[in-house]
């Protein structure tokens, strides 16, 4: 979906010629692509840090590598992987050619760390002067005090020392020094160590707290303990509670166990909580906080006294957390009255969102209010989001994509095309340094005018790089461009291995634009990587079942390899759960095990209100941004809509269980 080929070909052009721009000398089209494949043929030898096959180049296959923008990015890598043997003249210069460039900040840090722990602490201490005092980077901070120990100038230390001391986690190993020579001269006292055990207990960071409660006495030392009871046996810590202890401290220590427990618990917790907070002297906030953190758990779970518990906490603690949960438990108790007046104690902004437009309109309607109800979805259904689409189908109206294409400025593109930044992170795209050329592309674009990043945002879709496009328009507000924002690459891949798996493909579409905006190489907080976020256990699982070769990243970060993954694990879930889309795109995103404790405990509960319901914030939206995605790309594909409501099917209490790779 890459329309005005000619532009692109000037665009490559432009692109070609702006290599002078960047440092290096003009190149054509053809001079650029043939630089393209020889970075490629050496770049991963070189990055174990054999420079070999660069001399086994031709001299004019080398004279043309060394003109490529990304040459610095070569020379780097090979810098990098032999710091211990690389002259230092050879790094120095180098670094001075090349400073302004990411490759050559990396490498300067790497090269500061090594001088320091090499003993060259003057040499060091000349770059972290220069290029890191001030920056707030432990580490280096750290061999810096400890270069000024060295060299004699104590009278600098103490200070800084101090402050790296005063956190609550653990600091790096490398100010394990610096905070040896303020114990050995004295210079960390009660006072130090009383604070820096406040800041773990504030933190969470139990184990921290009692290390440091050996240095100040066994009362601390308890104290640690204690929390790091209630931590990890909070209904045992309940359970057992001492009602000779009334320090703060345990009263703050009951509170984070009652707390702990919920997660697990929220009953028992419920329990435990309402015996004890009648027989200590809890504060009022912390009566409040303890009470508000379990009825919410308790709704959260579907449990049946979480509308009381709710509606029991006084007007201070009824927040928009806590209203959005009322309404969210009358909808799924199907309480359409109750629903109204929930949405009506939300603060506005809350209860003008689309979610609970839609949701007050379905409460009308069900309350016999059938004209102001339809007036209500007329509006939200000229909306092109997931409760748009539901307000639609409500009424039985055409679903309004109002697609618009962003107006393009050859000139401007042409310029855009020939910045440094931009250059050279499109080249690190197209080498598959997808994160350094996203980190490169960023950089170069947040400095634009809006202008020109609408610009960049056509342009970065010209060059099929979508997870730039898209983010691009969508921080523009820019969001009725579709072929930019819900773009087709790999169709082909999509469609046949969807139809493998017995899939929509214009659903395994909503998924990896939901997981990874297309991007092949991103990992999650998780590990989950690229397009489809496939956790490496659950590549190896499904490639076992496929009789497919596996080789763990490669495998997972190559388009196609990762898209047949992807496709068979959503076919999995939807076998296991009984062809249900809904489940299976909740299961895909937490977990099958998850989704069957969120399974009602008997008879059947509307696909939407269910969705609504999900614990996870997390998985809630998501699930929603799959099928309003899959509305879009099979609008897009075919010309044709199904309903979305078509697609929520009932959610039943029992499952089929067949057992599959969990992901």
């Amino acid at each position: 979906m890459h329309p005005r080929g000619s532009k692109r070909r000037v665009i490559s052009c432009l692109a070609a010629a702006a290599l002078f721009a960047a440092g290096v000398s003009p190149a054509t089209a053809a001079d650029v692509e043939t630089q393209r494949d020889l970075f490629k043929r050496v770049y991963e030898t070189v990055e174990r840090g054999d420079w070999s096959p660069v001399e086994d180049l031709s001299a004019s296959e080398r004279e043309l590598l060394e003109k490529y923008v990304l040459w610095p990015d070569l020379r780097a890598t090979w810098l990098r992987a032999n710091l211990k043997t690389a002259s230092h003249p050879d790094i120095e210069s180098f670094l001075a050619r090349y400073g302004t460039l990411q490759p050559a900040r990396e490498l300067r840090y790497r090269y500061a760390l090594h001088l320091a722990r090499g003993g060259d602490l003057d040499g060091f201490r000349a770059i972290y002067e220069q290029f890191y005092q001030g920056r707030g980077i432990a580490r280096l901070d750290c061999l810096a005090l400890q270069a000024e120990i060295d060299a004699g100038r104590h009278n600098r230390v103490p200070g800084r020392a101090i402050d790296l001391w005063l956190i609550g986690t653990s600091q790096v190993e490398e100010c394990d020094l610096v905070f040896d020579y303020l114990a050995d001269n004295n210079l960390l006292g009660a006072v130090e160590y009383r604070k820096r055990f406040e800041l773990a207990i504030e933190a969470r960071e139990f184990r921290l707290a009692r290390w440091l409660g050996k240095s100040i006495d066994q009362a601390h030392i308890d104290t640690a303990t204690t929390w790091l009871q209630a931590q990890s046996h909070p209904e045992r810590f309940l359970a057992r509670h001492n009602p000779a202890s009334s320090s703060e401290t345990y009263h703050q220590q009951l509170v984070y166990a009652a707390e702990r427990l919920t997660y697990s618990d929220p009953v028992i917790a419920n329990q435990l909580w309402g015996k004890l907070e009648q027989r200590y002297g809890f504060s009022e906030e912390q009566k409040l906080r303890t009470r508000r953190h379990i009825a919410l758990w308790m709704a959260r779970d579907n449990l049946p006294d979480g509308y009381r518990l709710l509606s029991a906490l006084p007007t201070a603690a009824q927040d928009d957390e806590v209203l959005r949960w009322r309404a969210r438990t009358s909808l799924r108790d199907s309480q359409w009255q109750r629903l109204l007046v929930d949405i009506d104690a939300m603060q506005v902004d809350e209860r003008d969102s689309e979610e609970w437009r839609y949701w007050r309109a379905v409460a009308l309607q069900r309350t016999g209010k059938t004209a102001d109800a339809r007036t209500r979805f007329e509006l939200l259904g000229q909306e092109r989001s997931y409760y748009g689409f539901l307000a639609a189908d409500a009424i039985g109206a055409p679903y309004e994509f109002d697609a618009a294409t962003l107006a393009a400025d050859d000139a401007a593109l042409a310029v855009l095309a020939s910045k440094p930044g931009i250059l050279r992170a499109r080249e690190l795209y197209l080498v598959g340094l997808d994160g350094r050329g996203r980190s490169e592309w960023d950089a170069a674009v947040r400095g634009l005018t809006a202008d020109e990043k609408l610009q960049a945002a056509i342009l970065a879709d010209r060059w099929r790089w979508h997870s730039r496009a898209i983010s691009v328009a969508s921080g523009l507000g820019e969001y009725d461009d579709l072929s930019i924002r819900y773009p087709l690459p790999w169709q082909e891949q999509f469609e046949s291995y969807s139809n493998d798996a017995r899939i929509d493909p214009t659903w395994a579409y909503g998924v990896a634009r939901s997981e990874s905006l297309f991007m092949r190489d991103v990992r999650s907080s998780a590990g989950a990587i690229g397009l489809m976020q496939l956790m490496p256990k659950t590549g190896r699982l499904v490639a076992k079942k496929l009789s497919l070769p596996y080789s763990g990243l490669s495998t997972l970060t190559d388009p196609a390899s990762n898209i047949r993954l992807g496709t068979s694990y959503l076919g999995q879930m939807t076998e296991r759960f009984g062809g249900n889309p809904v489940l299976a795109t909740a299961a895909y995103n937490a977990g099958p095990h998850r989704v069957d404790k969120w399974l009602p405990d008997q008879g059947t509960e509307d696909a939407r209100v269910w969705i609504e319901n999900i614990p996870f914030n997390e998985t809630r939206n998501y699930v929603k941004r799959v099928f309003a995605a899959q509305t879009i790309f099979q609008w897009r594909m075919t010309g044709r809509t199904t309903r979305l409501s078509d697609k929520l099917e009932v959610v039943h209490s029992a499952q089929p269980t067949q057992k599959v790779a969990q992901r």
